[in-house]
């Protein structure tokens, strides 16, 4: 009954314990020496795994609560942005940038592939003054990864206007240099490859971006990065109470990271993705996602006949206590993605893959038993 839940999701990801057993600390003034200590922490913490020298400003919000504050603290009317949109987080974007009174130049492709480079350097040439190019670096929602983030970042130099990474599902897992790719502000969460508990947003923003911020101010409050900006000068402090315990967790987590390396964790995300696609593929499953598209932390799949979504997960979260995601949106029942982020070791792929295994079996789908060696092959040095 109460045997723990594999956590293979999109997100929320398994938490390390020594990361739960940190927000066990006692609530502090956030008001108080105690609390600048462990704020001015976090933020040189965070800009090392950021590859930043920009500043930090950690929302208490999901992910998305950091997105939106890129757009209304930088997007005035009719100011233009280009976004390539091929699936439900950067469609989400772009609605977001036009209702906030922007106008979003939507660069669109099919879902599970990214549009070509040229389409957006075009988009560039034809629109003039464009203020902004917003990327979601990995759309959580199809399992797929911009592989040219580091050119986005030059054609923005080249046509001087701002860079915002939106790397809420993949900062952590896959590399992203920040200052060296030339992003202007870059966006994650806590609880996806930086294994922490919900509800912390890390959001990193350069010197020139931040003075356009200071001269240009929002009408906004709580998402106001002027005022964080100002509170961390003069005080090292938050403007608004942040989630504490959360605060202590994400420190601990940011320890994890640098206690493995960065390099190191990209290349155990990268082996884990490996040794998903070819064990899945040997049972006879299909990635969602063109091969040059392919994420390393969201592993999306297509179902086969005989294989109904609710049955199938059910299946996965009542026999086997392994959670993961369906489609949404228009791929609703079509597709499985598996969260490989995170803690995501040869155990968490080992376990996955056997239960899918037998959870194919026990709705009688035709499989190959030879996908759990194919798995124990990629991850043998894990």
């Amino acid at each position: 009954e109460n045997m723990e839940y594999l956590v293979m999701l999109p997100g929320p990801t398994n938490v390390p314990n020594r990361v739960m057993n940190a927000m066990l600390a006692p609530i502090i003034n956030h008001r108080s020496e105690d609390f600048r200590i462990l704020y001015r922490g976090i933020i040189e913490k965070t800009q090392k795994v950021f590859e930043t020298n920009g500043d930090i400003i950690l929302l208490t919000t999901s992910g998305t609560g950091a997105v939106e504050s890129s757009v209304v603290n930088l997007i005035k009317k009719g100011d233009k942005a280009i976004i390539p949109v091929n699936g439900e987080f950067s469609t989400r974007l772009a609605d977001l940038i036009d209702s906030w009174g922007g106008t979003a130049i939507r660069i669109d492709a099919p879902f599970g592939e990214n549009p070509p480079i040229e389409k957006i350097e075009e988009a560039f040439e034809v629109n003039k003054d464009v203020k902004a190019l917003y990327a979601v670096y990995n759309e959580t929602s199809t399992g797929t990864t911009i592989r040219y983030m580091d050119k986005l970042g030059d054609l923005c130099g080249k046509y001087g206007s701002f860079f915002i990474a939106d790397a809420v599902s993949i900062l952590g897992g896959d590399e992203l240099p920040v200052d060296k790719w030339n992003v202007d502000i870059c966006i994650t969460a806590s609880q996806k490859a930086l294994a922490a508990p919900p509800g912390v947003s890390p959001i990193s923003i350069n010197e020139r971006t931040k003075k356009y911020m200071q001269s240009n101010p929002s009408p906004i409050l709580y998402l106001n990065l002027n005022r964080y900006f100002k509170y961390y000068k003069e005080h090292t402090e938050t403007p608004f109470t942040p989630a504490l315990p959360l605060y202590y967790a994400f420190d601990e987590a940011l320890n994890l990271v640098i206690e493995e390396g960065i390099e190191k964790r990209i290349q155990r995300h990268r082996q884990c993705a490996d040794a998903f696609y070819s064990s899945l593929s040997t049972m006879g499953l299909t990635p969602f996602a063109k091969d040059d598209a392919k994420s390393n932390v969201i592993i999306a799949f297509n179902y086969l006949e005989g294989m109904d979504d609710k049955r199938f997960r059910t299946l996965l979260s009542d026999d086997f206590r392994v959670l993961i995601a369906g489609g949404f949106g228009n791929l609703k029942g079509k597709v499985f993605r598996i969260g490989s982020m995170g803690e995501v070791n040869r155990y968490h792929v080992m376990r996955t893959v056997s239960a899918i295994y037998s959870a194919m079996k026990m709705l009688g789908v035709n499989t190959n038993d030879k996908a759990l060696s194919v798995a124990e092959e990629k991850l043998k040095n894990l």
